[in-house]
């Protein structure tokens, strides 16, 4: 939406912003929707913390439509998502580029950012969070998480990449797999 519609957007229900599609409907293409103005956001209206991805996508597991996404192991919103099994991912116009890496700023383990950021935030009808600014949310239940093993892949690429980012234990990648129970673009 414009920044001259931002107030009204406020003022919306959930409802009166987005219509529910099926996974097959999505036309974003997955490669430019995934790693630009994406948000992971996990637990529930009393409780709950977003952050950027940068890394994931979108295909089939089981049978079922699935997403993924690439967290590091000591991200806040990785332990919401173990405890809740459930987790939105939410997709912004570029207007909203600054919020956006704001919430990748700093840890809601130990800030407030969930109450400074700009956005609004919206439960969906499953008591999920995600924010009324967002042009697309994909609702996931949790399927696996799995950490890789740099000897499982056969690049030199992706190995040495996966040995940078296991230098600390903090810094592990968590594979983090979600098949999507629910999908709303705006309207």
């Amino acid at each position: 939406m414009k920044k001259s519609n931002y107030v009204n957007v406020k003022e919306m229900n959930f409802d009166q912003l987005f219509k529910q599609i099926s996974p097959a409907e999505i036309c974003d293409n997955v490669f430019t929707l995934v790693g630009k103005n994406f948000v992971i956001t996990a637990g529930k209206e009393d409780h709950y913390n977003s952050m950027t991805c940068s890394g994931g996508g979108l295909g089939l597991l089981f049978r079922k439509p699935t997403t993924w996404c690439t967290l590091r192991s000591d991200r806040y919103t990785l332990e919401i998502i173990q405890k809740k099994q459930k987790y939105t991912l939410s997709y912004f116009p570029n207007e909203y580029k600054e919020q956006i890496l704001f919430l990748g700023s700093k840890s809601g383990r130990d800030s407030e950012k969930m109450k400074e950021v700009e956005l609004t935030r919206v439960q969906t009808p499953s008591g999920d969070m995600s924010f009324k600014e967002a042009r697309l949310i994909i609702e996931c239940k949790l399927t696996a998480i799995t950490t890789a093993n740099p000897n499982d892949f056969c690049t030199q690429e992706a190995k040495d990449y996966l040995n940078e980012a296991y230098k600390e234990a903090s810094d592990y990648r968590k594979h983090v797999f979600g098949e999507v129970t629910h999908v709303w673009v705006k309207k």
